[in-house]
């Protein structure tokens, strides 16, 4: 038996081909799915998601009577700001996910692997897109339910809705873009603490006429200021053009670390070339032009809203609101029907004017009084409804009914009318006395106080407040047939608060002729 081993003649083939190139997206998939998974481990990313994903569901749970009437165009923008903090957590666990190699001392070892530098960055930032649509499922879920409730009003922007998902996806990808220009696992941290300041910074330095330049800030979205909402039509927002802007920006920053990583390919540079243009283009369209028309559809908004809005009628009253608020007028009808209900003489039968009207001075959603209306029998309404503008408005409609028109209000009524008033305003209600707690300014239902309203605010003295609170103590049926019978005395300027009480047969308070204390 021969043990001679057999002897190879060939030489081997060598491997010359490379790898195809549908073999190497695989390739790429495979590491951004496994990445994505790594990401889903991190204890910031799960917790901070998490808490995100809380604070969506007690916003939606809120009991708050307004939550039942939400403006659609303020809950886009409100889904912008709830995601930042899980932003962060991704933005500093996709730089140490991109730093891992260098870390643990195994960045020679993938020298000997055919996947290039720049195709195992383009995994890194292809990881970061699924916590993206993470974010977008949680903002279409949240301005979902909203738009669904019965009470929901106008309509949303898809612009403002991209932005919370889009601030994740830029938080990612500039995570994994330092992590190839700068590889240290402290300069995340010093590169948050330089936006902030310089984000500060630049605020302080923005004028009023330049704050088209805060729509540079990818994340810092300009939202409502505090005030009122308004038409969507008179925002003036440049939100697709944002969208666009900030998508450009993701697009761009992601083709800058596969340039650095070393992938110029031509693929590469087409998609840096195309994602520039995207981003100039954004950066155009939120250039401010010209405004003329935006100006003179917000002034005749404020100063000439009958010109722009529709009405109905019901049971002799007008209903006038802008477009978007027409499902809201059955809602202020049966507000009037309520107080008109305690009312006596012709108040009880007169119709009213309800028209709602906005504050546009010095630009939109700007905290300001809107001043008493002149006309006769016209009542103001705000755009935000539910919670405690019920009442409010109530007080607005019975000083219409008591006193003619609501710029009475100008000065303090040191008389039966203000008692009067608000009779009308809690005598039917379900709850009077927790409404005439929470329609006062100070939250009390003793002393002298400011009752809230859509426009001025009515003063109520001590004493009337005593006779209110006296009033709501009696049989509801029994003062209301007091306050019918005696309506013309209790609706005049020259009957006293003292007078008022004798007229409805409760105790008189000392210095009941005394406004203000």
């Amino acid at each position: 038996m021969s043990t001679t081993t057999p002897t190879i003649t060939e030489p081997a083939a060598p491997l010359t081909e490379p790898p195809r190139e549908g073999h190497r997206a695989k390739a790429v998939l495979a590491l951004a799915r496994f990445e994505t998974r790594e990401l889903l481990q991190q204890i910031p990313v799960l917790f901070f998601f998490a808490l995100y994903v809380v604070l969506i569901a007690l916003r939606l749970m809120s009991k708050d009577g307004m939550d039942d009437f939400p403006v659609l165009n303020t809950v886009d923008r409100r889904t912008q700001a709830t995601p930042l903090l899980f932003a962060l957590a991704l933005f500093i666990c996709a730089n140490a996910a991109a730093l891992r190699s260098r870390k643990h001392g195994t960045v020679q070892q993938f020298g000997v692997l055919t996947m290039e530098p720049w195709r195992r960055t383009l995994a890194h930032v292809l990881s970061v897109i699924p916590y993206a649509g993470l974010t977008a499922l949680a903002v279409a879920a949240e301005y979902t339910r909203e738009a669904l409730k019965p009470g929901a009003i106008g309509h949303g922007s898809f612009g403002e809705l991209a932005v919370g998902p889009l601030s994740v996806l830029l938080a990612g990808v500039t995570g994994v873009l330092l992590a190839r220009l700068l590889p240290s696992s402290f300069v995340p941290i010093l590169f948050v603490i330089a936006v902030y300041v310089l984000g500060v910074l630049v605020s302080g330095l923005i004028d009023v006429r330049q704050e088209w330049v805060g729509w540079l800030d990818p994340i810092q979205f300009f939202s409502s200021s505090g005030g009122d909402p308004v038409p969507s039509d008179l925002l003036g927002r440049p939100a697709g053009w944002h969208a666009l802007y900030v998508t450009g920006l993701c697009a761009v920053l992601a083709c800058v670390a596969l340039l650095v990583a070393g992938g110029r390919t031509r693929a590469v540079k087409a998609a840096t070339a195309l994602a520039l243009a995207a981003t100039a283009a954004g950066v155009i369209g939120q250039f401010p032009g010209d405004t003329s028309a935006l100006d003179a559809a917000r002034r005749t908004a404020s100063d000439s809203p009958a010109k722009v809005q529709s009405c109905t009628t019901h049971d002799g009253s007008t209903y006038c609101s802008f477009p978007e608020w027409a499902g809201v007028r059955d809602d202020w009808a049966e507000v009037v029907d309520r107080v008109r209900s305690g009312a006596g003489g012709t108040a009880a039968k007169g119709g009213l004017t309800v028209r709602q009207r906005v504050y546009t001075d010095g630009g939109v959603e700007i905290d300001g009084a809107i001043d008493p209306s002149t006309t006769p029998g016209e009542v103001t309404v705000g755009t935000r409804w539910g919670g405690n503008r019920v009442p409010e408005f109530a007080v607005g409609v019975a000083t219409v009914l008591v006193a003619g028109s609501e710029d009475v209000t100008t000065e303090p009524m040191c008389d039966a009318r203000a008692v009067t008033i608000m009779w009308l305003v809690l005598g039917q209600d379900p709850t009077p006395t927790a409404t005439f707690r929470n329609v006062r300014l100070d939250d009390r239902t003793t002393g002298s106080g400011v009752v809230l309203a859509p426009t001025n605010g009515l003063s109520l003295s001590g004493p009337q407040t005593t006779v209110v609170r006296e009033l709501l103590d009696r049989p509801r049926a029994e003062m209301t047939a007091r306050v019918k019978a005696h309506w013309t005395e209790l609706t005049s300027a020259r009957t006293t608060t003292a007078q008022a009480a004798k007229l409805l047969g409760v105790e008189v308070p000392k210095e009941a002729d005394q406004c203000g204390e």
